[in-house]
């Protein structure tokens, strides 16, 4: 079987990147999905209390704008059921293969095609496109003598929904955007609960309320007025972009935050436990009214001094403490700088897109990369941020890689790819702009930093500006690539 394109993914990036590739006449394409149903992280993540911490009217695409949002801040099930809309209504499903993994993709130098094996057999695409995103493969720590543990274990992001928490005397290890959200639903439920923190996170409040029935059917009847909310809102999170530019302003958040805390928290033992060693915004900022609350009720207790190892059905601290549990929850993260995706990608010279991103990863446009003919990472390298949402970035690289193909159309070149020169010359910006950001100058390490402290997942500007820099496709900084430059 052999299509246009191949897209891996079926989150906002894939199902985002099909709807245009329709709109530009292109309905050759299919879309793999190794689950059993299309949304990506939003059918995943299925955690209690799941939901997404921009506002809703920014968190959707702006192609495909949602007057039906029950809420400020959407939950999973929600936003799930507005992926499945979008696709329903653009005809996606027929493009979408699911229960499929990738195991490798090759760059074929003489037929000028990727060469696709997957657990269901092989295919040939002109065009891939990777969509699967950097919250996709879960992180979990290698915890000394995990192997001996008698109880149940499972990361937030492949929640057991048949593991009854009632009564449990639950461990939860990471404090993270995951762990404030799900903590506060379950600390009711459980006998005892050990959070495990390495590093407290700065909390912000979350103003949420719910739309009303005539709200919603004003939005619905004069989509005019929704853009021009949303638009506002877009205008007010972009400001807060200044906070991780300018140490005053990043103070001024910061004392925001610990207003929250303190009015939260009584307890000064806990409350200073809680406070951040950093500045505002160095970490992902988190949103949350429940989760100081949760915390500060008898049968939980927040650990800071590490874990030694796991010893049956106990977790010893690093203090000497022992706690005895019969559940762990990782609320460890992801593999955003190592996403397993790139080592089974290969590239024109036969090295994995792992390989290529060794020891940092880089492109262009953070998009296209040397080396990779017709490949496009959504999202890709340093095109993250800690403001505002990845939507309207994730649309942003889907207009650039859709300028690159019509380029490619309209030249009738078969394969192209980014010249080293101007993958090199993106990536100097960038470089450039982030050590006078609050990710360098915060005092933390993150997961947005690779395994070498470089950062290779945010953005260090304005998204606005972001948009701009991968607007304009110029045919300069792409060069063809013939049969004859295999790199073999």
């Amino acid at each position: 079987m052999h299509v246009r394109v191949a897209i891996i993914g079926t989150g906002f990036s894939g199902i985002g990147a099909a709807v245009r590739l329709l709109d530009e006449g292109i309905d050759d394409f299919v879309m793999i999905e190794r689950d059993s149903g299309l949304g990506g992280t939003w059918r995943v993540n299925r955690y209690p209390g799941c939901a997404c911490d921009i506002p809703s009217r920014l968190y959707s695409f702006s192609f495909a704008q949602n007057p039906s949002w029950s809420q400020g801040y959407s939950e999973a099930p929600e936003i799930l059921a507005y992926l499945e809309r979008v696709a329903d209504e653009r005809g996606l499903r027929r493009h979408m293969r699911f229960d499929e993994q990738l195991e490798r993709a090759g760059w074929d130098a003489q037929g000028q095609r990727w060469q696709l094996e997957t657990s269901r057999g092989a295919l040939s695409a002109d065009i891939l496109i990777a969509a699967t995103g950097p919250l996709s493969e879960p992180s979990e720590p290698r915890l000394p003598g995990i192997g001996t543990f008698t109880g149940h274990a499972f990361h937030s992001a492949r929640w057991d929904t048949e593991h009854d928490l009632r009564d449990r005397r639950v461990a939860v290890i990471g404090t993270g955007a995951s762990a404030i959200q799900f903590v506060p639903e379950i600390q009711p439920l459980v006998r005892s609960l050990s959070l495990f923190q390495r590093t407290p996170a700065w909390i912000v409040p979350r103003y949420n309320r719910r739309y009303g029935r005539r709200e919603r059917e004003l939005f619905r009847a004069v989509p005019t007025l929704m853009s021009l909310v949303r638009g506002t809102m877009y205008g007010v999170r972009e400001l807060q972009f200044l906070s991780f530019r300018h140490r005053a302003l990043a103070a001024a958040m910061q004392r925001m935050s610990e207003r929250h805390l303190e009015a939260q928290v009584s307890d000064p033992t806990l409350r200073a436990a809680l406070t951040p060693g950093y500045t505002f915004g160095c970490k992902r900022i988190l949103v949350s009214n429940e989760f100081y609350p949760a915390v500060s009720r008898p049968n939980v207790r927040v650990v800071t001094s590490g874990i030694r190892e796991v010893r049956g059905h106990e977790i010893v601290a690093l203090d000497g403490s022992a706690h005895e549990i019969d559940t762990i929850i990782f609320a460890t993260g992801f593999k955003a700088t190592d996403p397993p995706l790139a080592r089974v990608v290969h590239g024109r010279h036969g090295d994995s897109l792992h390989e290529a991103w060794s020891p940092n990863m880089r492109a262009h446009a953070s998009t296209t990369v040397h080396g990779f003919p017709n490949l496009f990472v959504i999202p890709g390298p340093n095109s993250g941020l800690g403001h505002t949402s990845l939507i309207y970035m994730i649309e942003s690289q889907i207009a650039h890689a859709i300028g690159v193909i019509r380029m490619m159309r309209d030249r009738g070149i078969a394969a192209v790819e980014p010249t080293a020169a101007a993958q090199e010359r993106y990536v100097r910006r960038i470089d450039r702009e982030m050590p006078r950001t609050v990710w360098a100058f915060g005092g933390c390490s993150s997961w947005y930093q690779d395994a070498t402290g470089h950062n290779s997942t945010l953005w260090p500007d304005f998204s606005f500006r972001f948009r701009q820099a991968v607007a304009t496709v110029r045919p300069d900084d792409y060069a063809a690539v013939s049969p004859d430059r295999s790199g073999r």
